[in-house]
Parts: C-alpha cells; sequence; structure tokens
C-alpha cells in the first residue's frame, strides 16, 4: 500500500531541499523517504512557487471572464440568425439582396 505524505509535510521537505544545506539523500533519511520524492517535491515547488504571488481573486476573474465571453458568444449567435433571418425576409419583400 502506498503511503501518503500531507502537503505541509512535502512542503517542508521540499523547502529543506531548495535551501541546499543538506544532500537529497541526507533528506530523505532524515525524514524518512525515497531521494526521489524529495527531488520531485523540490521540482514542484520551484515550478510553483509563483502561483504563491498572485493575487487574491484571480481565480475569481478567470471564471468571471470565461462567464463573459460565454455570454458574448451567444449573444453573437443569435445576432447571427436574427441577421439571417432579416435578409430573407428583405428578399422576400423587396426581390433584391441588401445594399449594405
Amino acid at each position: 500500500m502506498r503511503k501518503r505524505y500531507d502537503k505541509e509535510f512535502k512542503a517542508k521537505v521540499a523547502l529543506e531541499a531548495v535551501k541546499g544545506e543538506k544532500t537529497i539523500q541526507e533528506i530523505a533519511m532524515l525524514y524518512q523517504v525515497h531521494p526521489n520524492l524529495v527531488a520531485l517535491w523540490k521540482k514542484q515547488l520551484q515550478e510553483h512557487a509563483a502561483v504563491l504571488f498572485e493575487k487574491e481573486g484571480k481565480e475569481h476573474d478567470k471564471e468571471e471572464t470565461a462567464r463573459k465571453e460565454e455570454e458574448l458568444y451567444r449573444q453573437i449567435g443569435q445576432l447571427q440568425v436574427e441577421n439571417e433571418f432579416l435578409k430573407k425576409k428583405f428578399k422576400q419583400l423587396y426581390g433584391t439582396e441588401p445594399k449594405w
């Protein structure tokens, strides 16, 4: 059965590895984890550290933008349908295509 580690433990081990005061092997023996896990957690910490400094509510902004975009696409579709309908009716009434 696989052993699971909580995020606080992973962060503690990864920070220890980033400091560079001890080797990955020493850290692995100290915390009784496999050296590959220490290296993986260190890599993940370094890759995702920038996320910690993002503004609060940025996820909310992305969701809000996606919702607005979806609404705009819906409106564009509706306007296209209405435009085609009006072109068709114009042609039926006047016998020619509109000249705009």
